[in-house]
């Protein structure tokens, strides 16, 4: 097993990693404060409820915790106003009270509207992360936590910090190839930011990654997961430093939104965007290799680096206007200056958006 902190000062949590977690779930829950006087709401899909929850519930039950459970469509479109109100409902029937704890068994769509029933019920109450997905590795760390507007991803939301995150890799072995695929997105995300010879390792090791070979897929959870840490760690809120973790995510949210939610996944979307971003980072000097690598990189993960033709351009930077990133006229992009390596842009013309987005479409996938 690996273990990180996030370290937050009096809010720092760890993040355990390794096989066979959830069969040992209680001894973690009990080890880090979570009360069995109070009773637990376990939040999944309809997808992971199908492999983990009866036995994830069972295990917790055994060891003395109230528990009760809600399971919830898969995808996007779960994460709604709507849902949140549900969930709210679900937690006063069950008698959630100051001293309970949500948990978020499943990927980022749980983990997100999971962790904002716990932000905004009874004004913020514990919750615990159990991702079972390998994007998850991005969106349980760091308390980001919302639910979507139908013009905007994620623009309801708060910073809510879980208790620990428990990573069982064992729950990967479920997933199909599209998910591990898109997953893959922000594991590489991680090297093409922060670290170079890691996003190089993702390269020689795609292969693996794609066939869930459990010790290359640790170490590369291990190594996102620390990146991640340790930029939370110096900028919980998103002040400055954290803003470099948006990487493609401008441009991926709007296609998000444009596609309902459900066309495109949000690692595939994120692909796409940064594949944008590197395009942007040529405009502003970056040498040749930061876009080659990048698009290379990603489509030997199995990821799309090509904008559909269908795609309206009108609707996307409509999108992004909506978007936390956009002020007065300019966008606001995170750009790739060599690989591992990026600067935060303040000032990017809407017009170069627009011209990069349509270029998206003539990228040829490798």
């Amino acid at each position: 097993m690996r273990e990180l902190t996030v370290d937050l000062g009096e809010r720092s949590y760890p993040i355990y990693i390794g096989e066979g977690l959830l069969k040992e779930a209680s001894t973690y829950f009990i080890k880090h404060g979570i009360s069995k006087k109070s009773p637990l709401l376990i939040i999944t899909d309809s997808r992971v409820a199908e492999y983990h929850l009866e036995s994830f519930e069972s295990e917790l039950a055994e060891a003395g915790f109230q528990t009760a459970s809600v399971i919830v469509p898969s995808g996007e479109s779960s994460k709604s106003l709507s849902m949140l109100e549900s969930l709210v409902t679900k937690a006063l029937e069950c008698g959630l009270d100051r001293k309970s704890a949500i948990v978020a068994l499943g990927g980022g769509v749980v983990g997100d509207l999971a962790g904002f029933v716990a932000a905004s019920y009874m004004r913020g109450i514990k919750f615990v992360q159990v991702p079972t997905t390998i994007l998850a590795h991005d969106s349980s760390v760091g308390g980001k936590v919302a639910v979507n507007h139908p013009l905007a991803k994620n623009i309801i939301g708060a910073f809510h910090q879980p208790e620990l995150v428990l990573y069982d890799l064992n729950t990967l072995q479920t997933l199909p190839p599209r998910e591990v695929s898109a997953g893959l997105s922000e594991v590489v995300k991680h090297g093409l930011i922060w670290d170079a010879e890691f996003a190089a390792w993702c390269e020689e090791n795609a292969e693996k990654l794609l066939a869930l070979d459990a010790e290359a897929l640790g170490y590369a959870l291990y190594k996102g997961c620390s990146v991640k840490a340790a930029v939370v760690s110096k900028d919980e809120r998103e002040n400055d430093l954290r803003a470099i973790l948006n990487l493609g995510h401008t441009i991926g949210h709007a296609l998000e939104a444009v596609a309902g939610y459900g066309e495109l996944l949000h690692g595939e979307a994120i692909s796409i965007g940064m594949v944008g971003s590197a395009r942007l980072g040529l405009r502003y000097g970056a040498p040749e290799d930061v876009y080659t690598v990048t698009k290379r990189v990603l489509a030997k993960s199995g990821l799309p680096v090509r904008l559909p033709d269908h795609f309206d351009v009108d609707k996307i930077m409509d999108a992004m206007m909506h978007d936390k990133k956009f002020s007065e006229g300019t966008m606001v992009f995170v750009v790739p200056t060599e690989i591992g390596k990026v600067e935060i842009k303040s000032d990017v013309p809407v017009q170069w958006v627009r011209e990069i987005v349509e270029q998206l479409k003539l990228e040829v996938q490798p």
